[in-house]
């Protein structure tokens, strides 16, 4: 078999597993409100999603390290693995912190995998082929969201939400089938092996550590939650930096800045995405079926955004496409935030703010990676691409966490557009955040040539 035909069969294989595991997250998305409800304990409700992003912040460095050590083969077979098995523990889970143990499991998964696949486009692909390939992987992303929502409905309205997490296994098992064999003959290794440095691996454990201590804080506002948010914070502050790039600006220029847009904007994105379908279930009296339409609706934007960036004829810089997109996300959270103020608004106004939100998220997230690639030493390849998903697990946790605070906190002692509307506004100033960490990042071209 020749280079060109592996590497041929290793993208379709590549396509198929960010298909399954996209179809996994859009539709656990939307059956977590029935497993919420099924298995109770609501107020733990942010965790199902902030378990899995604590274990992919140490996960990421893990692969990062292993990878510029080792080559990327090793994390990616051993990330598919631990990911299938938290997948079978959430299909069986019968109670909800079983089901939180399985999350965190798959966390580890993809997190181990997600690095491994950056790492593996940066060494098996050309410069030319990254962003065309980082389309087809988005909207490889972003096509289980056309039917993956509204099928999880259904599974749940004529089923149970179990089987949700049964039907992905088998695209897992046929995408691994063919990734593995051409990457047996594609030579992936680095030229020169970094020294595997465990004290980065504690530091990310630290830290994923004080992102649970924060939220756990968060759940109960007490003398105790003080102490637990203090050592939590110290944790972060501690260990954070270590992980982060080595030629990093703190005026949040070049690498610094594109990692803290991504951080941001993550934060603002899935802290809003985790609570849209139990509003509009529990705020707007909606079926799981048409919750699940409604993010299928609003996944067109991501699609948009995902292809613009990857046009030829765009004159646009990377640093410029972030701007745009994280503009993007700040203003459909925004308006995401006047729809859940008013719950007997019209529904268009949701599905309107996630195509302009997701649009945002189209165009910053392939960019924010490959602008780190433009950045990048190949020496330090690994860990800058582990330390830009570092800040996407750690904005996601945080915020999605201070966000099931706050639900946690007024959804039984205050109004539901109060609660969901409040929770919102916290997701635009973060929001904001990003735009601000945006416009530090300065000039980054886009690949094509251009100064």
């Amino acid at each position: 078999m020749s280079e060109q035909t592996d590497r041929r069969w290793l993208t379709i294989g590549l396509m198929m597993c960010v298909m399954a595991i996209s179809f996994e997250s859009y539709a656990v998305l939307t059956a977590m409100p029935a497993a919420a409800r099924d298995l109770g304990n609501l107020s733990l409700y942010a965790w199902t999603f902030t378990a899995f992003v604590i274990a992919m912040t140490f996960s990421i460095v893990a692969s990062g390290q292993f990878s510029d050590r080792y080559g990327p083969i090793q994390p990616m077979i051993w990330g598919f693995g631990i990911f299938a098995v938290g997948l079978v523990v959430a299909a069986v889970a019968p109670a909800m912190w079983v089901l939180l143990v399985a999350r965190f499991t798959q966390g580890l998964g993809a997190g181990t995998m997600n690095v491994a696949v950056m790492v593996l486009i940066a060494r098996a692909y050309d410069e030319a082929q990254r962003a065309k390939l980082m389309m087809w992987f988005s909207a490889c992303w972003m096509l289980p969201a056309f039917v993956g929502p509204p099928l999880a409905g259904w599974i749940v309205q004529v089923s149970s939400w179990h089987f949700v997490f049964w039907s992905v296994l088998p695209f897992m098992a046929v995408g691994g089938l063919l990734v593995l064999r051409p990457l047996r003959h594609i030579q992936l290794a680095p030229e020169e092996p970094h020294e595997l440095k465990k004290r980065l691996m504690v530091l990310a454990a630290a830290v994923a550590a004080g992102l649970a201590l924060i939220q756990w804080a968060g759940q109960n506002l007490d003398l105790w939650s003080a102490l637990w948010a203090a050592a939590g914070l110290a944790a972060v502050v501690f260990g954070l930096p270590p992980l982060l790039p080595k030629t990093i600006d703190w005026s949040g220029r070049g690498i610094s800045g594109v990692v803290g847009a991504r951080l941001f904007s993550a934060g603002a994105f899935f802290g809003a995405q985790s609570f849209l379908p139990l509003m509009l279930v529990e705020a707007r009296g909606m079926e799981t079926v048409i919750t699940g339409i409604t993010l299928t609706v609003g996944s067109v934007g991501w699609m948009l955004g995902a292809l613009l960036q990857s046009q030829s004829w765009l004159s646009w810089r990377r640093d410029q496409m972030i701007i745009v997109g994280v503009v993007g996300i700040a203003l459909g959270v925004a308006v995401l935030a006047v729809a859940s103020y008013f719950p007997q608004s019209w529904l268009g106004l949701v599905m309107i703010a996630w195509i302009i939100a997701g649009f945002g998220m189209g165009l910053q997230n392939p960019s924010t990676s490959l602008a780190v690639m433009q950045l990048s030493e190949d020496a330090e390849l690994g860990r800058n691409t582990s330390s830009l998903q570092v800040g996407e697990s750690l904005g996601s946790s945080l915020f999605t966490g201070l966000a099931g605070a706050w639900f946690a906190h007024f959804h039984d002692s205050a109004e539901l557009p109060f609660t969901f509307g409040g929770l919102m506004v916290m997701m635009v100033l973060v929001g904001l955040l990003a735009v601000g960490m945006a416009y530090r990042i300065g000039p980054v071209p886009n690949g094509a040539g251009e100064d």
